[in-house]
């Protein structure tokens, strides 16, 4: 048999955790690894309790669903994070897209979709849920998906010259943290070239007081 999903539920409201556990655990091929009430502790348990798949609420105390996704996949990019929400509108789900989750879910989904979810993004694909799908607003040819904060900071560093290696030491994190930063905001952007960045930097303001101290 193959190894179990190891599945982290994150959300401040303990009979939501809990009833997502207690359903999940009810599969052979899904291990609940835990249930934290904050994006904080998620943040500083991720690593000892090594998800495949975390389902994260987004309205949380202390770090939001939205900044603990963020830090998260910094720390571990190769974690799938499916954002919990009772919010169906589409900037919310358009955000929670940019910040990199792979699925979005509402919180009145039959509990089997899910599982559904779980096994869509462990197989590498996205998911949104019936609701989430319908509210999300298709993306036209002159809409492009906004950089989070992280990737307007390592656009900055890229663009004036410095390679993965001096960003990731700038910046305090790995190499390959910076490279799959870089290959989102590539594709955010529609730049294929380090040459492009740059330009697209200069066009926009980017590169505007960097020889002061800025936040």
């Amino acid at each position: 048999m193959a190894d179990k999903t190891r599945v982290l539920i994150v959300d401040d409201h303990p009979m939501v955790a809990e009833g997502i556990r207690a359903v999940l655990e009810t599969y052979d091929d899904i291990d609940v690894v835990g249930t934290l009430t904050n994006g904080r502790e998620a943040i500083d348990r991720v690593a000892e309790l090594d998800p495949d798949v975390m389902l994260l609420d987004l309205n949380m105390p202390q770090v939001n669903g939205l900044a603990a996704t963020e830090i998260i996949l910094e720390q571990r990019p190769d974690t799938r994070i499916l954002i919990l929400s009772m919010h169906d509108s589409p900037e919310y789900i358009s955000t929670a897209l940019s910040h990199g989750a792979m699925g979005y879910v509402l919180k009145d989904v039959p509990t089997e979709e899910v599982k559904k979810a779980i096994d869509t993004v462990m197989a590498g694909s996205r998911y949104l849920c019936t609701g989430a799908t319908q509210s999300l607003r298709p993306v036209t040819g002159d809409s492009r998906e906004p950089l989070t904060s992280r990737e307007q900071t390592i656009l900055l560093e890229l663009a004036q010259g410095k390679s993965n290696k001096e960003v990731a030491l700038v910046l305090d994190i790995s190499v390959r943290t910076v490279e799959t930063h870089r290959k989102n905001i590539k594709r955010k952007l529609g730049i294929s070239s380090t040459a492009g960045l740059t330009r697209y930097a200069i066009e926009h303001g980017v590169l505007q007081g960097t020889g002061r101290v800025t936040e």
